[in-house]
């Protein structure tokens, strides 16, 4: 699968949890994006919660992933991205984008899944 992140399907959503701590290289993130849309454009999951709780660093890049698979879930009926245990240093940097105010933010994946109940 991939060595960036793991994925599990509970329920009738999907938890993408990073496994590592840098979403930085701009060939992995290529690559990561693609497996990320492929989830949700080819699959049909509707329903996805991002796990950052093992990510320290983001590039502008992975923001842009981000966005780009919240524009595809809001673009379509009955879809929701969450994101979960995002750190403090992740947090100020979304704060700072103003990202806070567009993405669903949760402290824990349970609380997460709350979302889509």
């Amino acid at each position: 699968m991939s060595d960036i992140f793991r994925r599990q399907t509970i329920d009738d959503y999907t938890v993408i949890e990073f496994i590592t701590p840098s979403l930085m290289d701009p060939l992995v993130l290529e690559s990561t994006a693609q497996a990320l849309y492929k989830i949700v454009d080819e699959e049909d999951h509707r329903k996805i919660i991002m796990d950052f709780e093992k990510v320290q660093y983001l590039s502008s890049q992975a923001i842009g992933i981000v966005l780009a698979m919240h524009k595809k879930l809001n673009s379509l009926k009955n879809l929701r991205l969450v994101l979960c245990s995002v750190g403090p240093k992740l947090m100020e940097l979304i704060k700072l984008t103003r990202l806070d105010r567009l993405l669903t933010i949760k402290p824990t994946q349970r609380e997460a899944a709350l979302v889509f109940q």
